[in-house]
């Protein structure tokens, strides 16, 4: 599952380095050579036009890591190439991966915070904070984190997975949802089962969480038990939902990557 190490130190004041680990974004997607895989060198970049200054993401190990984003997506790297984040799931090592799905986000936490949303003035980074502060209205602003319940309802010995109408994947997989605003995580569970599939559940117990950078999830995920209903989809969010037992012919495992997963291989048949 995706993780930060554990040889990785966080850190939000940038650093004078001479040989930094660099990720260079543009919107979602990173840079790379096409050949490894590898991220541009110091020296490869000196001569890429960046716009910002870099962003501290942390120590990997010994290594700085720093971020930036480039508004135009024209290559001037011979040799590398734009690569989505998604695609990068099982070619990159899982480790560097993580810490490029932190720094993609701090990116484009930099990107769309450097004008105030308020009042439009330039936005300056605040000392000893993730965060930009309007010298004009005082406006603050830190790195969007998305929170979204998973959960995995269980009736006896089966347990219940959907096909999501969203989902590019197009496998079955635990309900999921995005809390709303005023909103705990077990009221959004409660909400969502009953919203996407008509059920209702209680018993509900943390499972596990996971940073989700496409584009800035935090992922939260529980199991519960069935408690009354008879299935009845919402088919704008899912289009086929139905309990899975002992017997029956699970979908095929994934390698993981991601806590929906995890959460189901824990509740496989042996």
């Amino acid at each position: 599952m995706l993780h930060m190490p554990s040889s990785f130190t966080p850190l939000i004041t940038a650093q004078s380095h001479p040989d930094p680990v660099t990720f260079v974004f543009h919107g979602s997607r990173l840079l790379l050579r096409e050949a490894d895989l590898a991220l541009p060198s110091a020296r490869e970049l000196a001569g890429l036009e960046i716009a910002g200054t870099p962003h501290a993401v942390g120590l990997l190990g010994e290594r700085y890591c720093q971020t930036v984003w480039r508004d135009s997506d024209e290559l001037a790297l011979p040799g590398y190439a734009w690569r989505s984040m998604r695609s990068l799931l099982g070619a990159l090592d899982e480790g560097l991966l993580s810490v490029a799905g932190r720094a993609s986000q701090i990116a484009e936490w930099a990107r769309t915070h450097r004008y105030c949303g308020a009042c439009a003035q330039p936005m300056q980074l605040k000392a000893g904070e993730r965060c930009f502060v309007c010298g004009a209205c005082g406006m603050m602003a830190y790195p969007r984190i998305s929170p979204a319940m998973m959960v995995l309802i269980r009736k006896g010995d089966h347990v219940l997975l959907a096909l999501h109408a969203a989902s590019a994947a197009k496998r079955f997989t635990p309900l999921a949802g995005f809390l709303e605003a005023g909103e705990s995580v077990e009221e959004a569970v409660h909400r969502e089962v009953f919203e996407e599939v008509g059920l209702r559940v209680h018993n509900l117990q943390y499972f596990s969480s996971q940073s989700w950078p496409f584009p800035h999830s935090l992922m939260i995920a529980f199991t519960a038990d069935y408690l009354d209903g008879e299935i009845r989809i919402d088919p704008s969010e899912i289009i086929e939902a139905r309990w899975f037992g002992p017997h029956d012919e699970w979908p095929e495992r994934v390698p993981h990557f991601s806590i929906s997963s995890v959460l189901v291989d824990a509740h496989r048949p042996a």
